[in-house]
């Protein structure tokens, strides 16, 4: 079996020192849309450096390496990359992101569960700078056909959503080389560049990455709801219950509560299909 669960638990966690600057962070915003109008002021504090605030989500590709992708090559873990799909994400701040910085990312493969016909394997990366602990990020992955060795479940709990009308709803476009730009921040998967690769994983062109999908989602909650105040998330987690493609347009419904944002988001074209379920942005 190509994922040896009791390997991959005990592996040592793996530490690497990484860094970023303001111009990292200008092309993750740039690669969710941001900037559109160029000079809109609210724009700008996600796209000009003498103005820029730090999207929370940006943790998940800081230093560009640490996180999913070098899970997947954790001891105990040889799986091929065409059947790995992002199953799911979460990121806990423990003070805001500064727009430049090093730090020291601990990555470590926290659980291993058996979903009979595929497996999720559960990503922890751990990143602190000299003044203490910056996030923790949980990345959860699902990988076709790797499942069946009478492992632990987990659990399969879904968050309902309110019995009511959402309090915001905002449509965001995906541009056709939207998966292009966002990919230059780190994740190289050709699933969402190369229609071959896509064409051998199922789907007729490639489609967007969960991650391009799940920083739109904060951007939009952060401008919506939060008055543009990056400072204010607190956690962000959810899964992602559907692909999206380029050049489709995000429909996002937020429900606003005591301290916390509760999100769905679909697919316009597509008659409102899934993306992401069980959302949920935490804030003070």
């Amino acid at each position: 079996m190509p994922i040896d669960a009791a390997k991959a638990l005990a592996a040592e966690p793996r530490s690497a020192e990484i860094a970023w600057d303001h111009k990292d962070v200008q092309l993750y915003h740039l690669g969710l849309g941001a900037g559109s109008p160029a000079t809109d002021p609210a724009e700008l504090r996600y796209t000009l450096e003498s103005r820029l605030h730090v999207l929370p989500s940006f943790a998940t590709v800081a230093g560009a390496g640490m996180g999913v992708v070098g899970g997947l090559s954790a001891p105990g873990i040889d799986i091929d990359l065409a059947a790995v799909l992002h199953g799911g994400q979460s990121v806990t701040l423990h003070r805001p992101l500064p727009t430049g910085g090093r730090a020291v990312s601990t990555s470590r493969v926290a659980a291993v569960y058996d979903k009979g016909k595929a497996a999720i394997l559960v990503l922890r990366s751990e990143a602190a700078d000299d003044e203490g602990p910056l996030w923790t990020s949980d990345a959860q992955i699902f990988v076709r056909g790797e499942g069946g060795w009478g492992g632990d479940r987990g659990s399969s709990e879904r968050l309902e959503l309110p019995g009511r009308e959402p309090d915001k709803t905002v449509e965001r476009p995906i541009r056709e080389e939207q998966a292009l730009l966002y990919r230059l921040s780190g994740d190289w998967n050709p699933l969402h560049a190369d229609p071959e690769f896509a064409a051998l994983a199922g789907f007729d062109r490639p489609i967007l990455h969960g991650l391009c999908s799940y920083g739109m989602t904060l951007k939009a909650v952060v401008d919506t709801v939060l008055g543009g105040d990056v400072t204010r998330v607190r956690a962000y987690r959810t899964r992602f219950a559907g692909i999206v493609f380029p050049g489709e347009t995000l429909r996002i419904r937020m429900w606003a509560g005591d301290g916390r944002v509760q999100v769905a988001v679909t697919a316009v074209e597509r008659d409102d299909a899934p993306v992401l379920a069980d959302t949920v942005v935490e804030h003070s």
